[in-house]
């Protein structure tokens, strides 16, 4: 007869695998840039000099990771609008009618299109005399072509604007999936009770869905502060788009410091790490 240790032993071993490429490939990287991020690297013969916190007295005095940061941190207003957008259309296309798959497969095309094939496409959208220029000019709302990704006022919500369109359908699938795990039956009784359709989605949909709620929220918010494929495809890091991760490239691979990208890479996980707490506090069940 097979004792407790063993059944936990078997389990380790079936487990080994994934402990052993989760080691590798997520522990071990995590662990050295945070050793890194105290040491001058040497790319030439691949030594590190410990320097204790120089590298982040020197981020927090630099004004150009402060304006990264600070780009990063604006790129946040994107999660808010677009959780609300995917909720919404998640309950859009849960009804039951004819075309819905149709409009579920289109809302996900944008996910499953890579970043730089879609970022040709919107870069003819954003171009001064392009398609977003032409349309506004023929509604009357501008007078001249805008040049929309190099202007410093605008340049950042219009990437934004790129990332609420790639990411939507992402998050409408996640949310369909909460919604069709409520029951139907729930609904139903709302409906007997005279609940209208409003009362229906604040009362009902909301509370039944907020686990969701929450890891949408979460996982919006980390690809938010680490918004980089979309500033190298539309803007190169121009017109005051150059956020926190960009500037970790830049030092990495173009500055060769990388203890000093290791130092930035930290400060921007502390703001994952603080907004995921605030967020479990808030969308958290509450004991």
């Amino acid at each position: 007869m097979k004792t407790s240790s063993s059944y936990t032993a078997i389990a380790y071993l079936f487990l080994a695998p994934a402990l052993i490429l989760m080691g590798l490939f997520t522990f071990w990287p995590v662990g050295y840039n945070a050793y890194l991020a105290f040491n001058d690297y040497s790319i030439v013969d691949a030594t590190a000099t410990w320097n204790n916190f120089e590298h982040f007295k020197y981020l927090y005095h630099e004004e150009l990771f402060h304006d990264a940061l600070k780009n990063s941190l604006i790129f946040l207003l994107v999660v808010p609008v677009l959780q609300v957008a995917a909720l919404l259309v998640a309950k859009l296309v849960n009804n039951k009618l004819p075309g819905m798959t149709f409009f579920r497969a289109a809302y996900y095309i944008p996910v499953i299109t890579a970043v730089p094939i879609a970022g040709v496409a919107w870069l003819n959208v954003y171009r001064y005399d392009g398609l977003l220029s032409w349309f506004l000019k023929t509604i009357g709302i501008i007078q001249n072509d805008v040049n929309w990704l190099g202007e410093p006022e605008i340049a950042i919500y219009m990437v934004m604007v790129f990332t609420f369109w790639k990411g939507i359908g992402y998050y409408m699938v996640l949310y369909l999936a909460g919604l069709q795990a409520i029951p139907a039956e729930v609904e139903e009784a709302a409906i007997l009770d005279g609940a209208n359709a409003w009362q229906r989605f604040w009362k009902i949909t909301v509370p039944m869905v907020k686990p969701t709620i929450l890891l949408c929220t979460l996982l919006s918010t980390i690809a938010a502060l680490k918004s980089f494929q979309e500033v190298v495809v539309l803007t190169r890091g121009q017109a005051d788009t150059y956020t926190a991760l960009y500037y970790v490239y830049a030092q990495a691979f173009t500055n060769f410091n990388f203890g000093r990208a290791s130092a930035a890479g930290l400060v921007i996980t502390f703001f994952c790490v603080l907004l995921a707490i605030v967020q479990f506090r808030f969308f958290g069940e509450k004991k």
